[in-house]
């Protein structure tokens, strides 16, 4: 075989191919990040819905973000190429079906209906999470923080690039995006169909000298691609700038997001080989015998079956249900993500309350923190185990107190509290996913690992429908109603000012506090398990 084709062999094979491919789909697959701001405002003003029933098509793209049960089963007895085509499907069809509603080529459909079909369109991220996340974990088993933080921080990124990618058409009308979003990551993913997913578990352990520095190479090109999105939001809110260069700009973005491939380029064409296999525990091997011992604690062997897993080992989801520490982590989960979903579901119209119009700024600007939070969030809680073997969870109690103090400096009514607001609501919302599926993962193993992520994000529609859906949406519409001196709920009526979510904000604040009370108790029961597991990386 000639040396190339060879090369090609290997490349179509490698796990940073898988990985950086994985990365590329999940900068689609947010999508729900651009209801707040970007569609809802457009199914407002085309329906005449009042805020209530907004926030309440916003706790159906909750439910259809969290709900990942059949794709997480889909993923145990399919390929991901299955999984991937179900979720483009669903995508397609739930959005396309909003979009022909507000566009009126079809008639106004009954809320229950628009609720369904942005259930089903939102639902399709959970066959992309599911699909790149299951693949990338089972690849790099080592490096769970790293690999969840960055895939899912690009998750969390995909509102800014799709806004992105938006401007560049120059629409005419708002209810363009949610076309965009109908068509755009079934495009994408469809495109890296059969690329995504696992590799052979030979390639899977490597030396990890070489992947920290392949992944340092991945950190750069995030922080990068962060300051290059907010110096294009700076640009946008301050100067209008001409149609050409917004052009320009978002063609320098996708060109830019083509940059990761040259990391596993690198290692095929560059090196002698894709990986240095570790071959057997008695076998030989390019990799020193500290790094095979880590190695080997990290992979979670199966226990007997004659007895219930300890902490550490491979859980069933029934098994980790009856766990204190997976509840902990749930209510934790469900406390802080629906502290910072209740603020990005009404950032539109929070902007809107203190007078901004241009909501699509925030919506990018909240994208790239919670980008930023995400790939930090698995950055640090890795960085704390090896280096000082603390719980993973330290890192979550210290996020959430962070959340808490950006809220009550928003419900204070201090100076650029929007900006304070967005920044660290979006941050702090972000490390939540890098963190806690990682958590899980390191003290409940990684073979249900699909089943325990699935049901960890169900936290998500619940700390929605309580805090966004029935707490803010109620606030919002009692000073919308007292502003406009009437006490009819039908009317699409607007609040003005900081009132209309400053008590939100405070009370979001409390909630996040007894979160992190959740994440310390968790710490506390775990702290000897980490102490344990990570004490040879002192040695």
């Amino acid at each position: 075989m000639p040396c190339w084709r060879h090369k090609l062999e290997l490349l179509a094979n490698d796990r940073w191919l898988v990985f950086v491919c994985a990365m590329w789909i999940q900068s689609v697959a947010g999508v729900g990040y651009l209801f707040g701001g970007s569609m809802s405002p457009a199914i407002k003003t085309s329906l005449g819905y009042n805020q209530k029933q907004i926030a309440l098509l916003g706790v159906a793209k909750n439910l259809g973000d969290a709900i990942g049960f059949v794709s997480g089963a889909l993923s145990e007895v399919s390929p991901s190429w299955v999984v991937l085509i179900v979720g483009a499907t669903q995508n397609l069809i739930g959005y396309g079906v909003v979009w022909l509603v507000v566009t009126g080529q079809l008639p106004n459909l009954p809320l229950w209906m628009l609720f369904v079909a942005i259930f089903v369109g939102t639902n399709g991220e959970t066959y992309y999470n599911t699909a790149s996340l299951v693949s990338c974990i089972h690849n790099f088993p080592e490096s769970r923080g790293p690999v969840v933080g960055i895939l899912k921080g690009f998750s969390g990124l995909s509102g800014a690039i799709l806004t992105q990618v938006y401007l560049m058409f120059n629409p005419s009308h708002d209810s363009s995006v949610i076309l965009m979003v109908a068509l755009g990551p079934p495009v994408v993913v469809l495109a890296l169909l059969f690329i995504v997913r696992p590799v052979d578990e030979r390639s899977c352990r490597t030396n990890l000298r070489s992947d920290d520095l392949r992944f340092l190479a991945i950190y750069g090109f995030c922080v990068v691609l962060a300051v290059y999105l907010l110096g294009l939001l700076v640009l946008q809110s301050l100067v209008d700038i001409s149609q050409t260069t917004i052009t320009t700009s978002g063609a320098i973005l996708v060109v830019f997001m083509v940059v990761p491939v040259l990391v596993p380029f690198s290692s095929v064409f560059t090196s002698g080989n894709s990986v240095t296999l570790v071959k057997s525990q008695e076998g030989t091997s390019n990799v020193d015998q500290h790094e095979v011992k880590t190695l080997i604690e990290r992979s979670d062997i199966l226990p007997e079956k004659k007895r219930a897993p300890c902490i550490g080992e491979d859980f069933t989801l029934l098994q980790a249900l009856g766990q204190a520490d997976f509840w902990l982590i749930f209510m934790s989960l469900v406390l802080g993500v629906g502290s910072g979903i209740t603020v990005i579901d009404n950032l539109g119209q929070i902007c809107y309350s203190l007078g901004y119009n241009n909501t699509k700024i925030f919506v990018s600007l909240i994208s790239i923190s919670n980008f930023l939070g995400r790939v930090a969030g698995g950055y640090f809680s890795e960085l704390i185990i090896r280096k000082f073997s603390l719980p993973r969870t330290l890192a979550m109690s210290a996020v959430q107190m962070i959340m808490s103090l950006g809220l009550i400096y928003y419900a204070i009514d201090w100076p650029g509290k929007i900006y304070v607001v967005t920044i660290v609501i979006g941050m702090g919302y972000g490390a939540h996913w890098a963190i806690a599926p990682a958590s899980v993962s390191d003290i409940f193993g990684l073979k249900s690992f699909g089943s325990l992520y699935n049901f960890q994000i169900t936290a998500l529609p619940i700390g929605s429908f309580v805090f966004s859906g029935v707490i803010a949406s109620n606030i919002y519409d009692y000073y919308a109603r007292k502003q406009a001196g009437t006490t009819t709920e039908t009317e699409s009526l607007v609040c003005t000012g900081t009132v209309c979510y400053s008590v939100t904000c405070g009370l979001m604040s409390m909630v996040c506090l007894m979160a992190m009370v959740f994440s310390l108790s968790v710490v506390y029961r775990t702290r000897k398990f980490y102490l344990r597991i990570h004490r040879v990386s002192k040695t």
